[in-house]
């Protein structure tokens, strides 16, 4: 075939790869279609650093012969630590900071050939379900519709794989920071079972193990096959998740047995959602069972409200002691304009923890996954939207509050926008949302959650329904001109 740059985004990673493996493409052409769609979106503010020569080093010097070789990759400006590129975690505070060796993650993407070359937008430090950090001099947006967030944390690369810029990205989640993007952007966003992914050697667990790393991506196969290549604790991990019974690669080659599937239409506090999410939820329960899967309404009998306040509180913690640490390496304290206002607002709330407060905090979220391993015994799948509302405007979520609580559960707080998702961060189990809805030309996604360790079932599932209604061609309109 002649390789023209306009058939880039036709194909997922695999097809990418196989394209190169051929001999069709190669990865040189790749990057430079890849870089050439940034600069088409560049409104979008999706990949604040970009490392265009260090990802022609890397090709320079003879990529990996694995299963992505050759496919242009961008890693979230959180986590992922590489020393080809720094992090700055969305934060002035942390601007350039520079890692003397790879994570264990970054090490195993790299050694499946993907060609690295930039990292993607996040909030500051990652506490958001938008991406409006400052120190990418403006919001992150959406590519549906400029005036819409992307979601976050991973919204930069949310956005960049619906741009069709790259077509998977990493992310990470710790509240729903891989679903909520991937439902605002009408991705494929999988959340694995806590301790299925490395978090070391930089971290032993984020979040009292509620944050887990993950991808984004337009075709389920793609996550598969990501999941297969990184996936297994590393050296020294504080916990694993329950080993797989095959792979990721080849649950998506079969159908699911008949499932018991739960539909909550409501949030699990029984709150109503916009009309356009819980008209999602009931189409996909309709998809389901055409598909052959037993569908009943039902609501967890889970303290979710106590979950999300100990959930909050242990963020608070974990932002106030990222920042510590770093200001200890800088040999300073805090200055003003280090941080925005609702890292500041988490700094205070936690200096009022005591040691006991979080060690109740992480006992409360225990509590609550044993309650939802409980539901889940009954159940083999819970379906319930993604989000409570359609994507929110830019705006809306802004760091520029100190009002930290309210910020995540007052009224109009992240909490009422996004009340399904930081569930199974609490709980561990496995999660999904689906991109199989729209409104006024605006994704809408579907969430699916299953017992902890049932990650294989969760991506029959998926693919099952990828493979009836499927959504791979359907993208945001390019830019004018």
């Amino acid at each position: 075939m002649e390789w023209r740059v306009n058939d880039y985004e036709d194909y997922d990673a695999t097809g990418l790869a196989a394209l190169v493996e051929s001999g069709d493409v190669t990865p040189a052409e790749l990057l430079d279609a890849a870089l050439e769609r940034l600069e088409t979106w560049s409104a979008l503010n999706a990949v604040p650093i970009v490392a265009a020569d260090t990802a022609r080093r890397l090709i320079a010097d003879g990529l990996p012969s694995g299963p992505f070789r050759g496919v242009p990759f961008l890693l979230k400006d959180l986590g992922a630590e590489a020393v080809d590129f720094p992090t700055s975690n969305g934060s002035r505070l942390f601007r350039n900071t520079r890692w003397d060796r790879d994570s264990a993650i970054y090490a195993r993407l790299a050694a499946t050939g993907l060609v690295t070359f930039g990292r993607t937008a996040t909030p500051e430090n990652g506490i958001g379900a938008a991406t409006e950090a400052t120190a990418y001099g403006g919001p992150t947006r959406n590519p549906w519709a400029l005036d819409r967030t992307p979601g976050g944390s991973s919204g930069g690369s949310a956005a960049a794989v619906a741009a069709g810029i790259v077509p998977a990205a990493h992310g990470s989640d710790g509240g729903g920071s891989v679903r909520i993007p991937a439902s605002s952007c009408g991705l494929f966003g999988f959340k694995a079972t806590r301790g299925r992914l490395p978090d070391g050697p930089y971290a032993g667990e984020g979040w009292a193990g509620m944050a887990i790393d993950g991808y984004l991506t337009r075709s389920v196969r793609d996550t598969a096959r990501l999941l297969d290549a990184t996936c297994g604790p590393d050296l020294g991990a504080p916990y694993a998740a329950p080993p797989l019974a095959g792979t990721f690669a080849g649950a998506t080659e079969r159908a699911p047995n008949r499932l018991r599937v739960a539909l909550c239409d409501t949030t699990f506090t029984g709150a109503p959602v916009h009309p356009a999410c819980r008209d999602a939820a009931h189409d996909a329960a309709r998809l389901l069972e055409a598909m052959g899967h037993a569908v009943e309404v039902a609501v967890p009998p889970a303290n979710t409200e106590g979950m999300m306040a100990a959930w909050t509180t242990i963020v608070a913690c974990g932002t106030a002691l990222a920042v510590r640490n770093k200001l200890a390496k800088l040999g300073r304290s805090l200055e003003p304009g280090d941080v925005e206002g609702v890292t500041r607002g988490a700094i205070a709330v936690a200096e009022g923890v005591s040691g006991a407060d979080y060690l109740a905090a992480v006992g409360a979220i225990h509590a609550y996954g044993r309650e939802m391993a409980a539901f889940l015994q009954r159940y083999d799948v819970l379906l319930s939207p993604t989000l409570a509302e359609p994507p929110a405007l830019v705006g809306r979520f802004a760091h520029t509050t100190e009002d930290y609580i309210s910020f995540r559960t007052g009224p109009d707080g992240i909490f009422a926008y996004s009340p399904f998702t930081a569930t199974f961060n609490a709980s561990g189990q496995p999660a999904v949302s689906l991109p199989l809805s729209c409104h006024e030309g605006l994704p809408i996604g579907v969430h699916l959650a299953a017992r902890f360790g049932e990650d294989e079932m969760l991506m029959s599932l998926s693919a099952e329904i990828e493979r009836a209604r499927p959504w791979f061609h359907r993208r945001p309109p390019r830019p004018a001109a």
